[in-house]
């Protein structure tokens, strides 16, 4: 969009008083379906509803997409039941599961009952796989051709069914009962005789996935294969629908977003941040930090039992949050590499004790290295060969015990069924609180006697 917002909101705003309905349409030509989409959420509700009659149908039903599902909630309850009616038609079969998978249970229901018979059908096909998997992901929407048919067959059919499909570059061999057996490129097609049969232009070596997979699967075979869209199949190898890069990138974003939440200590939310209520982040974050506060109670537990060495020498105190925040810190490292390499399947669970050798040998190296500095540190400040000696074992020890836990968690919470994203940093920091205080007065026990 070249012109500022607030200025292409004034224009539209005074088109649309003016009645000049076609050209608001003739305004929006050349925008993108997200900048329309971004500018009719800020118009008032009439001039919302008006510059939206003024769009074509399929542009009105692709931007629709890109808006967030409160701001559809909200466009729907103002639309009449005609141009909800016409909305939904529209829409891509994806698109429609979507919104209809996030708008609130009484206003899906209301849809539904607008959708035609076709539609609903569809609809309750998409509705009816599990939540995340990728049959909620997929479209019915793609080409598909039969093995025993010619080049000429073939470019008959694609030209007849061709133009609501998904994507047009990848074509879908089946057999008589739907079978998926090979995936083909329209370059193949277009590039060959049209006497040339389908069957021999196949090598079957395709990928596909199964609609009951979860959809972070979707995400890491396209990833790794490089390609723009991947064949949905059911139990019995039917091909049933497709999955595309852009809804993959989408569900990617999703599941980055909510890890980096998990990683912070606190439920995902459900929306965007902005569109979040106070009372819906606070249910999110109070969660784990009311576990939190009872791991610090242990932390103070142990500092208690040790209160007699702490008044005793009293410098023991002064070292006490360099070599907990130490631990902590190592501890919140090793756990974030371990939990991304995991997610990425750069690091499969089988692998887990040479990552977890690699993390404790990386955690002896740290810990010398701070540990010379730590000393160093403890023998200035406390004036006391003692007192450095103490600091750097439990420096030593500190940063080992971390690196080896913080790379452990993961796996464990992984081969437990519970997303590795919970290896959160807090929750390591505090565990390490508790550990590194052990260890602390510990070996100050036994250097002080």
């Amino acid at each position: 969009m070249v012109e500022e917002n607030t200025d292409a909101e004034i224009e539209i705003q005074e088109l649309i008083d003016n009645h000049q309905l076609k050209a608001v349409a003739e305004r929006f030509k050349n925008w993108a379906y997200p900048e329309i989409a971004d500018l009719l959420v800020q118009l008032d509700k009439p001039h919302q509803i008006l510059a939206y009659r003024a769009l074509p149908r399929q542009r009105a039903a692709d931007m629709f997409a890109y808006l967030e599902p409160e701001e559809q909630d909200s466009l729907l309850e103002a639309l009449t039941d005609a141009d909800t009616r016409t909305l939904l038609a529209d829409l891509s079969p994806d698109d429609r599961t979507e919104m209809l998978e996030e708008l609130p249970a009484t206003v899906t229901r209301r849809l539904m009952q607008l959708l035609s018979p076709e539609d609903l059908a569809e609809s309750r096909q998409l509705l009816g796989y599990p939540e995340e998997s990728v049959g909620r992901l997929m479209t019915p929407d793609y080409i598909r051709l039969r093995a025993e048919w010619s080049v000429e067959q073939a470019i008959a059919h694609i030209r007849k069914y061709g133009r609501d499909s998904e994507i047009f570059n990848i074509l879908y061999v089946t057999d008589g009962n739907g079978l998926l057996i090979d995936v083909v490129r329209m370059r193949t097609i277009i590039m060959s005789s049209p006497q040339v049969l389908i069957r021999d232009l196949l090598n079957y070596n395709f990928i596909s996935i199964s609609a009951f997979e979860d959809r972070e699967v979707a995400v890491e075979k396209i990833q790794r294969y490089d390609v723009s869209a991947l064949p949905v199949v059911d139990s019995e190898g039917v091909l049933v629908g497709i999955v595309t890069v852009d809804d993959i990138m989408d569900v990617a974003e999703e599941e980055a977003t909510e890890d980096i939440q998990k990683g912070a200590g606190m439920a995902p939310l459900e929306t965007k941040y902005s569109a979040a209520s106070p009372v819906q982040l606070f249910r999110k974050r109070i969660g784990w930090l009311l576990i939190l506060i009872f791991v610090n109670l242990i932390s103070a537990g142990v500092i208690s039992s040790y209160e007699d060495y702490v008044m005793e020498f009293i410098t023991l105190a002064l070292f006490m949050p360099l070599v907990i925040a130490s631990g902590g810190n190592c501890g919140a490292q090793s756990a974030t590499l371990m939990v991304r390499a995991i997610a990425t399947g750069d690091v499969e669970l089988g692998d887990w004790m040479q990552s977890v050798s690699k993390e404790i040998l990386v955690g002896v190296l740290l810990g010398i290295a701070m540990a010379i500095i730590a000393g160093g540190v403890g023998h200035l400040y406390g004036g006391d060969a003692k007192i450095a000696v103490i600091v750097g074992l439990s420096m030593i020890s500190i940063v080992f015990v971390a690196n080896a836990f913080g790379a452990l968690l993961p796996f464990v919470l992984s081969r437990i069924k519970v997303d590795p994203a919970a290896a959160s940093t807090p929750l390591i920091t505090s565990l390490m609180d508790v550990l590194g205080l052990i260890i602390y007065f510990s070996i100050a026990v036994v250097i002080l006697g």
